[in-house]
């Protein structure tokens, strides 16, 4: 099941890696799930985070500058989101951190509606 920390009481975390997490609002009757990276933060459905994944393949496709000095901690790679309005500049290294968060998400919220509904009979 969701993972409960007891610093966070208002929360429900579902996923943390080394950029970032994701978790449900205890309170409220939303379907949302909220992602935090770097300094911002997403509330996204099931299918948006299939969508937000979906854009980190196409993301991966962009070569970046053979001669850079930062290498794959530079942010010339443009990750498309789930929102039209907004895109983020992010490096390789957390191109990847990205994915295993939303991954990671998406895998924790399947498993625990299978387990619920295997449960609920």
């Amino acid at each position: 099941m969701f993972i409960k920390n007891k610093e966070m009481k208002d929360i429900t975390k579902i996923y943390e890696n080394t950029i970032g997490l994701s978790f449900v609002w205890n309170d409220t009757r939303t379907f949302l799930t909220q992602l935090i990276f770097r300094d911002t933060g997403f509330h996204l459905t099931v299918d948006e985070i299939e969508i937000f994944i979906e854009k980190i393949y196409d993301s991966k496709m962009q070569t970046q500058c053979s001669t850079c000095e930062y290498g794959d901690n530079c942010r010339s790679i443009l990750l498309q989101t789930p929102s039209n309005k907004v895109s983020l500049a992010v490096s390789k290294i957390e191109l990847g951190q990205i994915e295993d968060l939303l991954k990671g998400t998406l895998f924790q919220l399947k498993l625990n509606d299978y387990l619920y509904e295997v449960c609920k009979n």
